[in-house]
C-alpha cells in the first residue's frame, strides 16, 4: 500500500482547489493527518509567464479536456454524424451543447481513414482525462463549430464578409478545420506539460503530446499534397495575430519547399501558454474575452484570454 504522505501528497497534486483536497483527503482516510497546501509551479517563460498555485494538474488538466471536447466534437461529427454522448459531456462548471456540424462526405478513401482514426483517438482522450480526473473534471463547455469557423476564415481571408465557411462541406473544407485545431493542440499540450508534477500524468500528457502530433502531421501532409499552401498558410497568419506579437506559427510551405514540421531553429516545436491558446479559440485577444468556438468560455480554472506578455 501507498504510504500515508505519498497519498496525500498525490491527493494534493491532483486536486484543483483547497475544497478538493479536503474532500479527498477525507474519503482516503487523510483527514487528520493535513493538508499540504497547493503547489506553485513553474513553467518556462514562454509556457506560462503567469501561473500562479491555481496551476494545479487536475487545473492543466482540465485546461486540455476542454480542447479534447472540441476536437472530439469537431471529428465524430464528421464521421460518425454524431458527437460525444450525454454521459461524456457532465462535470463541474456549466454544461452546454454544440452548434453546427454535419457529416462528411469524404472523396478520397485515405482521408476518410485518418478521420476515422482521429476521431476515435479524440475520444479515447476525453474519456481517458474524464478518468484521470475523476470527480474534478469540467463538464464540456458549449461550443460553436457553425459560426466560429465562418469567423475564423474571414480572419484568415479564405472569405469576404458575408460569406459562410462550412467546414463540413467538403473534404478540403474538413481538412482546413483539422488544421486549426490540431496544430493549436500539439502547441498547448507542450506549454502545459512542464506544469504538472505527477510523474504518471507527464507521461500521460506526453503519450496525448505524441498523439496530438501525429494527427497534425497527418492534417499538414494531407494538405500539402492537394496543393492548399495558400489557405493554410492564411489559417496560420490568422493563427499568429492572435497568440502575440512573435511570429511563432508556420504554414505548410510552397510548391518548392515543404513545411509539414513547425519547429525553431533546433527543430523543436514552439509552445502556447493558456491566454495565446484561448486567444485562438476565442477568436480574440481581449481581456477576459469569450467567443470563437467557446461562446461562453471554457471550465475550470484557466479560461481567460488577453495579453500574452509580449510573447
Amino acid at each position: 500500500m501507498f504510504g500515508k504522505a505519498l497519498v496525500r501528497d498525490m491527493i494534493n497534486r491532483s486536486a484543483e482547489n483547497e475544497n478538493d483536497r479536503r474532500v479527498f483527503l477525507k474519503a482516503a482516510g487523510l483527514a487528520g493527518v493535513g493538508a499540504v497546501g497547493a503547489t506553485a509551479l513553474a513553467g518556462s517563460a514562454q509556457a506560462a509567464p503567469a501561473l500562479s498555485a491555481a496551476a494545479t494538474d487536475a487545473a492543466v488538466l482540465n485546461f486540455a479536456l476542454n480542447l479534447e471536447y472540441l476536437e472530439a466534437e469537431y471529428y465524430n461529427i464528421a464521421v460518425n454524424g454524431v458527437g460525444l454522448s450525454n454521459k461524456l459531456t457532465g462535470g463541474r462548471g456549466k454544461k452546454g451543447g454544440v452548434v453546427g456540424g454535419s457529416k462528411v462526405t469524404f472523396t478520397t478513401p485515405a482521408v476518410a481513414n485518418y478521420a476515422r482514426e482521429i476521431a476515435a483517438d479524440e475520444l479515447s482522450h476525453v474519456k481517458f482525462l474524464r478518468s484521470a480526473l475523476g470527480s474534478a473534471r469540467v463538464a464540456r463547455p458549449a461550443i460553436n463549430i457553425r459560426e466560429s469557423f465562418t469567423a475564423a476564415a474571414t480572419a484568415a481571408g479564405l472569405i469576404t464578409a458575408g460569406q459562410t465557411f462550412d467546414p463540413y462541406a467538403n473534404e478540403n473544407n474538413f481538412l482546413l478545420g483539422a488544421f486549426i485545431f490540431e496544430d493549436l493542440g500539439v502547441t498547448a499540450y507542450k506549454g502545459g506539460a512542464p506544469l504538472i508534477t505527477n510523474k504518471t500524468f507527464v507521461e500521460a500528457a506526453a503519450g496525448i503530446l505524441a498523439v496530438e502530433a501525429y494527427h497534425a502531421g497527418i492534417v499538414r501532409t494531407v494538405l500539402y499534397a492537394k496543393g492548399l499552401y495558400t489557405q493554410a498558410d492564411a489559417i496560420s497568419a490568422a493563427r499568429d495575430s492572435l497568440d502575440g506579437k512573435k511570429n511563432i506559427d508556420q504554414g505548410i510551405g510552397d510548391a518548392g519547399t515543404a513545411n509539414l514540421v513547425p519547429t525553431d531553429r533546433n527543430g523543436i516545436v514552439f509552445s502556447r501558454n493558456t491566454l495565446q491558446v484561448h486567444n485562438i479559440a476565442y477568436l480574440t485577444t481581449k481581456a477576459k474575452g469569450r467567443g470563437g468556438f467557446f461562446p461562453k468560455g471554457t471550465n475550470g480554472v484557466f479560461t481567460r484570454s488577453g495579453n500574452t506578455s509580449g510573447n
